[in-house]
Protein backbone atom coordinates (compact mmCIF):
# COMPACT_ATOMS: atom_id res chain seq x y z
CA UNK A 1 0.00 0.00 0.00
CA UNK A 2 1.38 3.56 -0.91
CA UNK A 3 1.12 6.68 1.49
CA UNK A 4 -1.04 8.14 -1.10
CA UNK A 5 -3.80 5.49 -1.13
CA UNK A 6 -3.79 5.26 2.68
CA UNK A 7 -4.42 8.95 2.82
CA UNK A 8 -7.11 8.82 0.50
CA UNK A 9 -8.39 5.80 2.30
CA UNK A 10 -8.20 7.95 5.57
CA UNK A 11 -9.86 10.87 3.79
CA UNK A 12 -13.00 9.06 2.56
CA UNK A 13 -13.56 7.68 5.93
CA UNK A 14 -13.94 11.34 7.43
CA UNK A 15 -15.43 12.12 4.53
CA UNK A 16 -18.35 9.74 5.53
CA UNK A 17 -18.01 10.35 9.01
CA UNK A 18 -19.00 14.56 7.97
CA UNK A 19 -21.48 13.63 5.95
CA UNK A 20 -23.01 11.28 8.96
CA UNK A 21 -22.66 14.27 11.41
CA UNK A 22 -24.74 16.56 8.93
CA UNK A 23 -27.63 14.10 8.28
CA UNK A 24 -27.54 13.26 12.16
CA UNK A 25 -28.12 17.32 12.56
CA UNK A 26 -31.29 17.16 10.60
CA UNK A 27 -33.19 14.63 12.86
CA UNK A 28 -33.72 15.23 16.96
CA UNK A 29 -31.52 13.17 19.17
CA UNK A 30 -32.10 11.71 22.02
CA UNK A 31 -30.44 12.86 25.21
CA UNK A 32 -29.39 9.25 26.08
CA UNK A 33 -28.46 6.39 24.33
CA UNK A 34 -26.37 4.81 21.84
CA UNK A 35 -27.68 7.75 19.20
CA UNK A 36 -26.90 10.53 21.79
CA UNK A 37 -23.13 8.61 22.17
CA UNK A 38 -22.75 8.18 18.10
CA UNK A 39 -23.66 11.96 17.69
CA UNK A 40 -21.20 12.75 20.32
CA UNK A 41 -18.36 10.81 19.02
CA UNK A 42 -19.21 12.09 15.57
CA UNK A 43 -19.32 15.94 17.01
CA UNK A 44 -15.76 15.23 18.77
CA UNK A 45 -14.54 13.96 15.94
CA UNK A 46 -15.69 16.48 13.21
CA UNK A 47 -16.65 20.16 14.74
CA UNK A 48 -13.32 20.86 15.43
CA UNK A 49 -12.84 20.58 11.69
CA UNK A 50 -16.38 22.13 10.79
CA UNK A 51 -15.43 25.23 12.79
CA UNK A 52 -12.46 26.39 10.62
CA UNK A 53 -15.34 27.01 8.27
CA UNK A 54 -18.23 27.48 9.97
CA UNK A 55 -15.87 31.03 10.73
CA UNK A 56 -15.46 31.56 6.96
CA UNK A 57 -18.60 30.93 5.57
CA UNK A 58 -21.64 32.62 6.69
CA UNK A 59 -25.05 30.79 7.16
CA UNK A 60 -27.52 31.22 4.14
CA UNK A 61 -30.50 33.35 5.70
CA UNK A 62 -29.12 32.02 9.40
CA UNK A 63 -30.31 28.61 8.83
CA UNK A 64 -28.93 26.21 6.05
CA UNK A 65 -25.10 26.09 7.20
CA UNK A 66 -23.52 25.20 3.68
CA UNK A 67 -19.79 25.05 5.66
CA UNK A 68 -19.78 21.02 5.69
CA UNK A 69 -20.31 21.17 1.73
CA UNK A 70 -17.37 23.43 1.66
CA UNK A 71 -14.78 21.44 4.14
CA UNK A 72 -15.61 18.61 2.47
CA UNK A 73 -14.95 19.74 -1.17
CA UNK A 74 -11.76 21.49 0.51
CA UNK A 75 -10.44 18.26 1.90
CA UNK A 76 -11.14 16.21 -1.16
CA UNK A 77 -9.14 19.13 -3.06
CA UNK A 78 -6.11 19.05 -0.81
CA UNK A 79 -6.07 15.26 -0.35
CA UNK A 80 -6.59 15.11 -4.52
CA UNK A 81 -3.45 17.71 -5.13
CA UNK A 82 -1.51 15.68 -2.10
CA UNK A 83 -2.33 12.06 -3.26
CA UNK A 84 -0.81 12.67 -6.62
CA UNK A 85 2.64 13.59 -5.58
CA UNK A 86 2.77 10.49 -3.10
Amino acid sequence: MSLGYILVSVTNLYTFLVFVYCIFSWFPIPRDGIMADINAFLGKVCDPFLDIFRKIVPSIGGAVDISPIIAILALQLVVGFLARFL
